[in-house]
């Protein structure tokens, strides 16, 4: 067989027409024993794309990887063509815990691509940009909101791209936010290395939301169909509603520390001076209305009781496309 037709990956080989789960080995415990993240890999017969599906950067970011792990269980990502690579939690070390962070107290989408000797965050970066991420042509990698608050359903890409702009609109979030790239984060790293990636975020931390893991789990087919590599027994169903895309955001912080309730719910367009929501104390002597600073869409909520000053507690876009 060519090279082509036979991927090698983390020293395995799998050919066209094969499945394999393979090990990708992040490190030992302090007991020796070995810490392994399972890699899903599909192959069609047909060469095609190869599609590089991820989750839990973050340890306590549950949705997406319970919408990677819809897109296996589903047989979605059993590729009419191509090859479909799965990793539904990167970072198994914080998905044990319930952590955001690894061990060494890293967040992992902080030192891509890495280094192979490192901290133990570092090495697992360089080993995914080393090993795996080569390999792909288009990365999809699905994220949360941070603890309490609540992401709308949306993909993040830069602006001007081309090819992201198509793909982001054939994933069909209700949002498409246009967004920098951080400096050594997973998306930056991919960037540089010319390998177009939607980054999806939804919902919060420490939690499955059904409306979130559907948009991800129907963006996903979308794009594999778009590409010529979705199974025919699956349907793909157009977006409910037109994507909003924002150019530009701000976000509304707590003047006050107090119990706090939101008013509206992500996916709200809100005029300047509506009442978002009010903060108030535990005895009834004040209540403070939070209100808009401009017309906008609100696309993150903070869901938390109880907030502290200077806290975001609205993301609001400020200029649309």
């Amino acid at each position: 067989m060519s090279e082509k037709e036979v991927l090698h990956i983390l020293d395995e080989k799998v050919a066209l027409g094969e499945s394999a789960k393979v090990s990708f080995n992040v490190a030992k415990l302090h007991t020796q024993n070995t810490i392994d993240v399972p890699v899903i890999i599909e192959r069609s017969k047909k060469p095609g794309p190869t599609v590089l599906i991820t989750a839990g950067i973050h340890g306590d970011e549950i949705n997406g990887v319970e919408i990677v792990r819809q897109v296996i269980a589903k047989g979605i990502n059993k590729p009419k063509k191509g090859t479909i690579i799965c990793i539904p939690v990167i970072n198994v070390f914080g998905f044990i815990h319930m952590d955001r962070e690894f061990p060494d107290g890293r967040d992992l989408n902080r030192v891509f691509p890495g280094g192979k000797g490192g901290s133990l965050a570092s090495r697992v970066a360089h080993k995914l940009m080393t090993e795996i991420v080569p390999h792909a042509d288009l990365i999809l990698d699905f994220h949360t909101g941070g603890a309490d608050r609540f992401n709308a359903a949306q993909i993040r890409i830069v602006k001007n791209e081309i090819v992201l702009d198509e793909l982001a609109q054939v994933f069909g979030a209700p949002i498409i936010y246009y967004s920098k790239n951080l400096n050594k984060s997973f998306r930056n790293s991919c960037y540089k290395l010319g390998i177009p990636m939607l980054l999806f975020e939804g919902g919060k931390s420490f939690n499955i939301h059904s409306t979130i893991t559907n948009t991800g789990v129907n963006g996903t087919k979308r794009v594999l169909s778009h590409l010529g590599m979705l199974n025919s027994k699956f349907k793909v169903s157009k977006p409910k509603k037109n994507c909003i895309k924002v150019v530009d955001s701000k976000w509304i912080r707590a003047n006050h520390s107090g119990m706090f309730k939101s008013n509206v719910s992500v996916n709200t367009q809100v005029k300047k001076g509506d009442v978002l929501g009010h903060i108030t104390d535990p005895y009834g002597s004040f209540n403070h209305f939070v209100k808009a600073p401009n017309d906008g869409c609100i696309f993150n909520v903070n869901e938390s009781p109880i907030i502290y000053q200077g806290d975001a507690i609205f993301h609001i876009s400020t200029k649309l496309d």
